[in-house]
Parts: C-alpha cells; structure tokens; sequence
C-alpha cells in the first residue's frame, strides 16, 4: 500500500510543480464543476428519455449513476475513509471548496466514466466527447488536490464497471419486457 501511496505522491507533486499554472487555474475548477454532484449527466439521461430514440439509453445512465452512487459513494468510500491529499499537505492552496467526504474513489470521475460508457454504447461519437470530458474532469480532480492518482483510477474502473453492469440489466429487462409484449399480441 505505501508503494501506491508514494507513486500517488509523485504524481501530485508533479503536476503541482511542473503543470501548474494560471490557466489552468481557472480552467480546473470550471472542468470539475460540470460533474458536481453528478448534475450534468443526470440531466443528460433526463433528456435521453424524452426521447424515443434514446429513452431505454436515458433509463441505463441514471441507472448507472445510481449504482456508483450506491457501491462507490455510500459503499467504498466510507469503508475505505481514505483522507484527501489536501488534507495530508496543508500547504496546498485549493480552488474549489474543500469536499467534504472522503477521498477513494473519486465520484466525479467514477460518474464520468460510467456517463460515457453508457453515452458510448448509445451513440458512438457522444460517447467519445462524454470520454473526452470524463478524462478532463479526472486530470482536474488530481490539479486540484482534492484526490491521489489511484483514486481516480479506481473511479475510473468502477464507473466504467456500473455503467456495464447497468447496460447488462436493462438489456435483460427490456428483452423481457419486449417478449411480453410479443406475447400478449400473439393472445390478441
């Protein structure tokens, strides 16, 4: 465990010291806004299902975001209760409001992902914008030293892993719910 510790160290250390600057001061906490609280896919998947082309893919991402709210937020993070880098270096100046929960896995990538995958597996080329976005918005967790490099790996994994879960779910449910209907026409 400390080999990861220091790994996530140096990662952190460099991106203080090396890529650091004004730009990307700004910038950062902008990125990282769009997956506060997870707004900006749950209203992606809102919009998903009032359409009828994409209402089964709108049902899939909230039912993603909810199982990494599930096993990441109220799972692994307090099982884990792994302290903030901030929190470790006091030195650190933040630019965004000091979060409050703890640290492994980070939800905002953890939700990112799972939005892209499920985005991804609608539609190609959204999926690869929503990827695009979930990498930004994981780099800002790190530049803004509110999480370690593992914690947004991790993030990563699970999202990616809750988003499949949740496509594997709703393909069994709408296949069941389409051979009901083809059924009760057949009875009809």
């Amino acid at each position: 465990m400390q080999f990861i510790q220091n790994i996530d160290d140096l990662i952190l250390v460099f991106i203080h010291n090396n890529i650091s600057n004004s730009l990307f001061d700004r910038a950062m906490p902008v990125i990282t806004s769009f997956a506060n609280g997870g707004a900006l896919w749950i209203a992606i998947a809102l919009i998903l299902i009032c359409s009828d082309k994409y209402r089964k893919s709108g049902f899939i991402l909230l039912g993603a975001l909810a199982l990494c709210f599930v096993i990441g937020n109220l799972g692994i993070k307090p099982l884990v209760a792994r302290i903030r880098p901030f929190n470790v270096d006091t030195s650190i100046h933040l630019l965004i409001s000091e979060p409050k929960d703890f640290s492994f896995p980070s939800g905002h990538t953890m939700h990112s992902f799972a939005a892209a995958t499920v985005l991804y597996y609608a539609n190609k080329r959204a999926g690869i914008v929503a990827y695009l976005l979930a990498i930004a918005i994981g780099f800002s967790r790190l530049y803004l030293y509110v999480h370690y490099p593992s914690d947004v790996l991790v993030g990563m994994i699970v999202g990616i892993s809750m988003a499949l879960v949740s496509i594997k779910i709703f393909e069994k449910v709408y296949n069941r719910i389409n051979e009901y209907r083809e059924i009760k026409e057949i009875k009809n």
